[in-house]
């Protein structure tokens, strides 16, 4: 394990409340794909006919959420006017995924438009690239269609309404950016196998990764970073455990609140209150809201 990696393994000692996300797959991908270098190479495993396309031809065109700085769609990209090419990364499988890809899909053709100043209400028939949609599949399953169509799957097949076809990818080739960066998804399963998400099982993944020559590149360097990507401040469990908790003590104390406000009501002491509910004489006081003036009676 060399020098930078030992560093962050002394880190995590220092952040045991750390856990791999959920996501953490997921945000691999949209970073690796964010960098025009891979980018070029995603689209060259997609078209390894085009010996032209270069960094500066294509455009990335992923629709995101300014305000929150997070990405509505996993990978989008633009070559010249004639393609724009949708590509999501799947780890479990949803046939839903076919209607996100339209809307996605529609999104995206909205943003060209103001981009191009086109008019949609207009006579002048609009410019539209040119379609594709993928989807990268890094889950199990038996099934593996080449293909899935939104007229197949939620219209019984009829073709007169409104398609959408998903071109379906599962391992790419040997060796291309597809390739490596699905078997960067197996050895990271396998890792959370061993070790659970923890980020023992981030710092395995991407060790073996680089003596297998997988995503070396793009790993070499920047393993804080990566892992910083991967990680998570809380467990989500833990979050959703802290939340329900707190919602749970709120809604006990605005309880107790009325209850000894009507216990005062009653003719009950603050000292009673106080020891009836098993709780502090300063907090009932703040409950009835005239402690100081009981005091001063």
């Amino acid at each position: 394990m060399d020098q930078e990696v030992k560093n962050i393994s002394s880190d995590a000692e220092k952040k045991p409340e750390q856990v791999a996300k959920y996501t953490a797959k997921d945000s691999v991908f949209t970073s690796l794909f964010r960098e025009p270098k891979y980018l070029l190479q995603l689209y060259q495993a997609l078209h390894p006919e085009d010996h032209e396309a270069t960094e500066d031809s294509i455009k990335n065109v992923t629709i995101t959420n300014v305000l929150l700085d997070q990405y509505y769609n996993d990978v989008g990209f633009q070559i010249g006017e004639k393609i724009v090419i949708l590509v999501e990364q799947q780890s479990s499988w949803s046939i839903n995924i076919v209607v996100r890809c339209l809307l996605y899909l529609a999104q995206t053709y909205q943003e060209y438009f103001e981009s191009t100043k086109q008019n949609v209400y207009g006579s002048k028939k609009l410019e539209l690239p040119r379609p594709e949609v993928y989807v990268i599949y890094t889950g199990n399953r038996k099934t593996r269609p080449e293909y899935l169509y939104l007229s197949k799957e939620f219209f019984g097949g009829d073709d007169s309404v409104l398609d959408v076809k998903v071109k379906m990818i599962y391992d790419g080739k040997e060796g291309d950016i597809i390739n490596q960066y699905v078997t960067f998804t197996k050895i990271y399963n396998e890792q959370v196998k061993l070790h659970g998400r923890t980020r023992e099982a981030v710092l395995e993944t991407i060790r073996i990764c680089k003596d297998q020559n997988v995503l070396s590149e793009y790993l070499s360097g920047r393993e804080k970073e990566v892992v910083d990507i991967m990680m998570t401040l809380f467990n989500e469990e833990y979050i959703l455990k802290t939340y329900v908790e707190s919602k749970e003590r709120e809604a006990t104390e605005r309880a107790n609140s009325e209850t000894a406000k009507r216990m005062y009501k009653r003719g009950n002491s603050i000292e009673e209150i106080a020891d009836i509910l098993d709780t502090p004489l300063k907090v009932v006081e703040q409950w009835i809201g005239n402690g100081i003036l009981i005091k001063n009676v």
